[in-house]
């Protein structure tokens, strides 16, 4: 039965894992270290560097499995990425080898069924494993890029969805043969029954964990894309419209050349723009060359944008 409690920042973080002992791992992947006292969850967050809101969005989300968060711009996705991260790192380095110790201590390997439980347990830890390093290896580094504004052409969260599934057809086997398995040794019975709590409580973190990176995680993530595509084009416009002299091959406006541009701007002819700077037409032209080199803006409306964002003209002597 869910909690139905919602925790908030302001109530004590020892309240929490209190009520949730079984978030004592979460802490951990978050960062947040044990020895808070009586601070509250707010307090105990920004001690530990971690985002609050989103903390306790993932803290309520998995006690009470609801939540909306399709348009929640709250959530942090950089606390998101490390708290997964975190999370991999816990399963593949601690909890698949642990378990699998557990089984071995249970179970009599001189015996076949034994050693098929064991290479039954193995195939499963492989196919976890190479979940995961999929993620590490394609999904978190596509985030990272995000959170830094990039947007990248040749993949998205979609991807990863669809290739996003639990595998734990294998588990629920793998509880099933130990089961019917138990031999009648009451201390190696005592070891089994153990290890099968375990592996249940895995299988609940595990469910777990693919939850907050369906309902919380790929939703952040698809917001991300949605302003990396955005700040994409802002950006590929502010280079080919507003900036001068920050290319590579960019040069700084000469003052004569930005006197052309107010002339151009003016609705003046190159023959126009020659007697009022007093050069001649040729000159016009070697100029209005050099800007459309420097600015990699070749119409008059770039420019007249140009001008006016840069302060050349002022918007009301400028006919649109």
């Amino acid at each position: 039965m869910k909690n139905q409690k919602m925790y908030e920042a302001d109530d004590k973080m020892i309240s929490l894992i209190r009520d949730n002992y079984d978030l004592l791992q979460m802490l951990g992947s978050f960062g947040i270290s044990l020895g808070f006292g009586d601070k509250t969850v707010k307090e105990t967050c920004e001690d530990n560097g971690v985002d609050t809101y989103t903390f306790l969005a993932v803290v309520n989300f998995s006690i009470n499995g609801y939540g909306e968060f399709d348009s929640d711009e709250r959530l942090s996705v950089p606390t998101l990425l490390h708290y997964l991260e975190a999370c991999h790192a816990y399963f593949l380095d601690f909890q698949l080898p642990y378990i699998r110790r557990e089984l071995q201590e249970s179970l009599d390997e001189r015996e076949s069924l034994a050693k098929l439980i064991l290479r039954f347990y193995d195939e499963y830890a492989q196919e976890i494993r190479r979940h995961m390093k999929y993620e590490q290896k394609t999904l978190f580094p596509y985030v990272q890029s995000l959170v830094e504004g990039v947007a990248v052409d040749d993949y998205n969260v979609d991807t990863f969805s669809k290739h996003h599934g639990a595998a734990d057809k294998k588990l629920r086997e793998l509880k099933l043969l130990i089961i019917k398995y138990l031999p009648q040794d009451g201390q190696h019975n005592n070891q089994l029954t153990a290890t099968l709590h375990d592996i249940y409580e895995n299988e609940v973190w595990l469910r777990q964990h693919a939850m907050v990176e369906d309902y919380i995680f790929v939703p952040a993530i698809r917001r991300l894309e949605l302003l990396a595509k955005q700040s994409d084009v802002t950006r590929n416009i502010s280079d080919m419209v507003f900036k001068a002299g920050t290319g590579k091959n960019s040069e700084a406006l000469s003052e004569r050349e930005r006197d052309v541009i107010v002339a151009l701007v003016q609705g003046m002819s190159n023959k126009e723009i020659a007697d009022h700077l007093c050069i001649s037409v040729n000159t016009v032209i070697t100029h209005r060359r050099n800007i459309a080199r420097k600015l990699q803006i070749h119409s008059p409306a770039g420019l007249t944008i140009y001008a006016i964002v840069n302060g050349l003209v002022d918007i009301s002597n400028v006919k649109l």
